[in-house]
């Protein structure tokens, strides 16, 4: 990978691959990446970011739009957290024994856990929590959108990932970041048909497209909906 300028436009230029046409994604975090055909040079590939280079002005306003204001969260009685995407208040209580449980419609959150890390202390401990109680309705999801892609997967892993919500390797590995969790569960699926028809098509020509929408006709709907609302999904 490396990390190239046209004009105003800074991108990182990823290995090319067996594909047609040029690949120009704008992440989670608004870095530029582009995968293109195995055989074109470095300067073609700055010849196509640049004939673009409106496409990408008009995205990369619409990402500031939508991260312009991020999540403040009050460790306080009331605050809100989001679970397969229902929001649970927050109480906090001076005896139980896990640090944090769902119960009754509630999170509920040790008063042990801010007072002896404070608010990171927190964060980590309900990342555990998207991580253990997310897991085995991951593995349900995977092991039933699998059999209607038609793919066979070696291993499952929920973990932070920076700013991807998933990955998928070659090998058949899948992995998911934990703040999957906090969507609701039509808009997980889509993740995990993305991932998984990824071992067919590893670009997102308009055969991998087809491939989604051939297990999720809504799948649009969904893309949207996590591209919108997405950026509010942390602690």
């Amino acid at each position: 990978m490396q990390v190239r300028q046209v004009q105003d436009i800074e991108y990182e230029l990823l290995p090319g691959a067996d594909r047609k046409t040029t690949d120009i994604v704008i992440e989670r975090d608004g870095v530029i990446r582009v995968r293109p055909p195995r055989k074109m040079t470095p300067e073609q590939v700055d010849e196509t970011v640049f004939s673009k280079r409106l496409w990408i002005y008009r995205n990369l306003a619409e990402w500031r739009d939508l991260n312009a204001s991020g999540v403040v969260r009050e460790w306080v009685n009331g605050e809100s957290f989001l679970f397969l995407g229902n929001s649970y208040r927050l109480a906090l209580v001076d005896v139980q024994e896990e640090p944090l449980k769902l119960k009754d419609g509630r999170f509920l959150l040790s008063r042990s856990v801010l007072h002896s890390g404070g608010t990171e202390n927190a964060k980590k401990i309900f990342q555990d929590f998207y991580t253990e109680k997310g897991y085995p309705k991951i593995k349900r999801r995977v092991e039933y959108f699998s059999a209607l892609v038609g793919v066979v997967i070696r291993d499952i892993e929920v973990k932070e990932l920076g700013f991807r919500w998933a990955s998928c390797a070659a090998d058949a590995k899948l992995q998911f970041h934990w703040k999957c969790l906090m969507a609701p569960l039509r808009v997980l699926d889509y993740i995990v048909v993305h991932e998984l028809c990824h071992l067919h098509w590893r670009d997102h020509s308009h055969l991998f497209w087809n491939e989604v929408d051939k297990v999720l006709p809504m799948y649009r709907e969904h893309k949207e909906w996590l591209r919108r609302r997405g950026a509010n999904f942390d602690l």
